[in-house]
């Protein structure tokens, strides 16, 4: 049964409350948020010297230490996403929501870092269409930067709206003027200092997050008396223990909220998405590529994985808390724009201000900023880079000079951040924010990870290979969403069961894209003419020769630590079962 549906169980329980906002901010607060948004434009203003060249605008230099692009891979990704959509699924699904950060998220780093980071760096490529373009040619190099920058600009709106979403609902401030205020400022320090800048804003908001976020989880766990006694709470109110098991439940799509079962886990999530966004996805691949060396390269996303871990006890736990402690019943993002209640992405606001008196729920408040404005920074500094290298420098103008790349780069800046604008009102529409995002994913990230898996794997595929692949696997994402969308008994084919639901249909959906962009790609290139094994020096496995790494002992070799973190991850695993 998941929360969605079960109005009539819960009514005993909760009474829905229609408020404008929450709390009003102390002189104290204000400050807090203030000084927030002084330093992240001093930091662009700061660094704007050193953003002059388009090495330096759009890959940072490549000067960034191991735990500088560490830290910045793992926050690129820490923005609304994580903070509001996880939370709500958490309230929606129960701990099953876990899955996204660790089946669907530390193999895939770990895989990146050690297999797939020596040809993204070798390579010098400054994008992942960069190597496709290498790899497989202009084809596949101009649909994967279309498809992606139509992406980074969604997803740009989501963390604006949601940003938006939390000053309405926390301070009642009107939605527009919030969507205008948090734009503007990430398009100021963006188009300033480049991905530099980005870069050292999101570590600045990695700390800022888990000072203002922690506090929810260290105070709900006193007042719930423990995590034993929160899960029989939860389950008595909500009737079954399927919201606190991790995969226990999942041996049939009836036996947990989310209506998943545990292949879609694995091979969806698991494999198709998670590698997909890990390995492929420029938004957090640009962090690593910043990195000043090969073995920095590739302890970046190990160093991520460390600390993505620890993410779901700031993000995940609040919504296990609220299900046990708000006395009132959310609703779903569409039902609440119609009603006036509050929804499922609105746990974590509504948590803050449960436990944050003034001064503290300034940096409360501060770290939710913080997040949205670092994942909205992602993209649209990915989407600079994509736009400038891999469409107007590669297909509009490619004799350009380097200062008019610049340029460009910092000008598209802010034209990514006005078409974000118009999609953030797009978010309204979703049932969830996370509903919303992995069907994007399986639209448009898990067919990418068969073409460039294939391309750094297999000496054979071709440059046809690659281009048909990849738009066959595209062509049938959309096609099973419009299919489910206009006759939804096609769910039991797309998604293998009648009784699965939203999320474990996006899983699917995501699998299926990815086999057939892998199908195409091997058939295809069976059928067309090879490169030359010359042409794919640093490009592909038994055709490159790998850079030695310094390693001066054996503990800081990349490859033990990944067995390290790997190792933690079992056990989480095995403990939340």
């Amino acid at each position: 049964m998941s929360l969605a549906s079960a109005p009539a169980v819960l009514g005993a329980f909760f009474q829905a409350p229609v408020k404008e906002s929450l709390v009003h901010l102390s002189g104290v607060d204000i400050a807090v948020i203030a000084i927030y948004f002084a330093l992240v434009i001093y930091i662009g203003f700061y660094l704007k010297g050193a953003s002059n060249t388009s090495e330096e605008f759009f890959m940072a230099g490549r000067e960034m230490t191991a735990w500088i692009a560490g830290l910045s891979f793992v926050s690129a990704n820490l923005g609304s996403l994580e903070l509001m959509g996880w939370a709500g699924s958490a309230y929606q699904y129960g701990i099953l929501a876990t899955h996204w950060y660790w089946i669907g998220a530390i193999p895939a780093m770990l895989f990146l870092g050690i297999v797939m980071m020596p040809f993204y760096y070798i390579s010098k490529t400054h994008s992942v269409p960069g190597y496709l373009k290498l790899r497989y040619g202009d084809g596949a190099r101009g649909l994967s930067a279309v498809c992606f920058a139509f992406m980074t600009v969604l997803m740009s709106g989501i963390n604006m709206y949601s940003m938006a979403l939390v000053m309405k609902v926390v301070l009642g401030w009107d939605l527009n003027f919030s969507i205008w205020v948090s734009s503007i400022t990430v398009a100021l320090y963006v188009a300033l200092g480049g991905l530099r800048s980005a870069i050292f804003n999101e570590i600045v908001q990695f700390l800022l997050i888990w000072l203002g976020a922690l506090l929810i989880p260290i105070l709900g766990l006193i007042e719930a008396g423990g995590w034993t006694n929160l899960k029989h709470q939860i389950a008595a109110r909500m009737g079954s223990m399927q919201y606190t098991h991790l995969w226990s439940t999942t041996a049939h799509f009836r036996d947990n909220p989310m209506g998943i079962h545990w292949t879609g886990l694995v091979f969806g999530l698991g494999i198709a998405i998670s590698c997909g966004y890990w390995t492929t996805d420029f938004l957090v691949v640009q962090r690593v590529l910043s990195a000043h060396n090969l073995r920095a390269a590739r302890m970046a996303p190990i160093i991520g994985a460390g600390f993505k871990m620890m993410v779901p006890f700031i993000v995940i736990l609040p919504g296990l808390l609220a299900l046990s402690l708000l006395p009132f019943h959310l609703v779903p993002q569409n039902v609440a724009v119609a009603t006036g209640q509050h929804s499922y992405n609105e746990v974590l606001p509504l948590m803050l201000v449960r436990y944050c008196g003034p001064g503290l729920l300034g940096l409360g408040v501060t770290a939710l900023i913080a997040g949205f404005m670092s994942g909205m920074a992602g993209n649209v500094s990915a989407f600079a880079t994509v736009w400038t290298y891999d469409i107007y420098g590669a297909f509009l103008n490619r004799k350009a000079s380097d200062s008019h790349y610049v340029a460009m780069g910092r000008w598209c800046t802010f034209i990514g951040v006005l078409v974000s604008v118009g999609t953030a009102y797009l978010v309204q529409h979703a049932a969830s924010i996370m509903d919303y995002v992995q069907a994007l994913f399986s639209f448009f990230i898990a067919p990418l990870l068969g073409t460039v898996l294939l391309g750094m794997l297999w000496k054979r595929a071709t440059k046809a290979a690659g281009f048909w692949g990849l738009f066959a696997g595209t062509c049938t994402a959309i096609g099973l969403f419009l299919w489910v969308h206009f006759n939804p008994a096609a769910l039991r084919y797309v998604a293998l069961s009648p009784d699965a639901k939203v999320m474990a249909e996006d899983m699917y959906r995501a699998l299926w894209s990815c086999m057939v962009c892998v199908i195409v790609t091997v058939v295809v290139s069976l059928m067309t003419q090879p490169r030359p094994l010359a042409e794919l020096e640093g490009l592909v496995y038994g055709a490159s020769k790998i850079p030695k790494e310094h390693d001066d002992h054996w503990y800081q070799k990349p490859v033990v630590w990944a067995c390290l973190v790997g190792a933690v991850f079992v056990a989480l695993n095995v403990i939340f079962w």
